[in-house]
């Protein structure tokens, strides 16, 4: 309301206070200085910020996973094609036994042209906790750049950026932190911030009222733009604490796991991880076999109104089910009862036949 009656006063003045107040409640919740984090729409905005500005040269390589998020596989190749280097998705086994063998796997991608990893903490479509930290450690043990893409993880695991140690990371506070859409972060140590250009150069450039931090001024003074949704921050960890959310997400993890094998037995896979804290949070990615992974998540919307993804993931395809303070058994019913129905009397999902009984 405030944006709209007065906007002069709002972007220019009071918005940066509000800002300010944001950053810092936000970073006393992740553990990292205030200075070190902006707020960017969405994880997607952070990474293009840094793999616009890095100075990949032919040859090099940054050591991934082939378990991430497809918008940010298509963000490195861009730029890794165009500067000549390679973007490595080195293949994790699935299903995981241990954070040992993550590890092992991951590790056997590094070559000689390795200069950055690049890796999800809770990967989006297989919905599995990686060994992020002892990552980083070996990473940085190797002079490596450690990028991490924690876009499921606020709100949702414990997060603390001291202890995770990594030199970049972006999450997004519009998923399990509960903010509206289009409220993220970017973290970079202050050591790497000078290195990283703005996406959109503005006000920031060259300011006339500069702050004492080039990557504040870089990346949050762009100008007219409705920045409302990244000053709920501060309602939105205030609504978490008040409301015992470490109590609430146990309770969410334990839904999560009761459920996980009954809907494994149903459509006749394994589950990709041992069904434990480790390796899981409040969500389960369960491998399936559609004839087409749209049909059925325009199947399940229309026909039984539950919204679910089902996400396609190289060869691969997975139904995640996740679950928040909102959800109970009752929706997990529903979603099981629809998924039985339609491996019944549709052709819709392939099935070893056993499971059909």
């Amino acid at each position: 309301m405030e944006l709209e009656h007065g906007p002069v006063q709002f972007i220019t003045v009071n918005g940066l206070k509000y800002l300010k107040q944001s950053r810092e409640a936000l970073a006393e919740y992740i553990h990292c200085d205030s200075d070190d984090v902006v707020f960017v729409p969405n994880p997607s905005y952070a990474l293009n910020i840094i793999a616009k500005s890095l100075k990949l040269e032919a040859g090099d390589e940054i050591l991934s996973t082939d378990l991430e998020y497809g918008a940010l596989d298509r963000t490195w190749n861009y730029y890794t094609t165009k500067a000549g280097s390679k973007y490595v998705r080195q293949h994790i086994e699935l299903p995981i036994v241990s954070k040992e063998k993550i590890i092992e796997d991951f590790f056997k991608g590094l070559s000689p042209k390795t200069k950055i990893i690049f890796i999800s903490q809770i990967t989006s479509s297989t919905a599995l906790i990686l060994p992020v930290k002892e990552i980083c450690a070996i990473a940085k043990q190797k002079g490596l750049l450690t990028i991490v893409d924690g876009a499921h993880v606020p709100g949702h695991i414990d997060l603390d950026l001291r202890t995770l140690d990594a030199d970049i990371y972006t999450g997004a506070c519009h998923k399990w932190m509960l903010t509206p859409k289009g409220c993220s972060f970017l973290y970079v140590k202050k050591e790497l911030q000078n290195l990283f250009d703005p996406l959109v150069v503005s006000w920031g450039y060259e300011s006339a009222f500069p702050s004492p931090s080039q990557f504040l001024d870089y990346h949050q003074m762009q100008g007219t733009r409705d920045y409302s949704a990244f000053l709920t921050v501060p309602k939105a960890i205030a609504f978490l604490r008040e409301n015992n959310w470490d109590q609430v997400s146990a309770s969410c993890r334990e839904l999560v796991q009761k459920n996980a094998l009954r809907f494994c037995e149903l459509v006749g896979a394994k589950p990709l991880c041992p069904v434990s804290d480790e390796f899981l949070g409040q969500m389960f990615s369960i491998p399936i076999k559609p004839l087409s992974a749209e049909r059925l998540q325009r199947y399940l919307y229309q026909t039984y109104n539950v919204e679910i993804p089902v996400m396609r993931h190289d060869n691969a395809t997975y139904l995640r089910y996740s679950i928040n303070a909102f959800n109970s058994q009752k929706d997990l019913d529903r979603l099981y009862m629809a998924m039985k129905e339609i491996i019944e009397v549709t052709d819709f999902i392939e099935v070893a036949e056993q499971t059909k009984s």
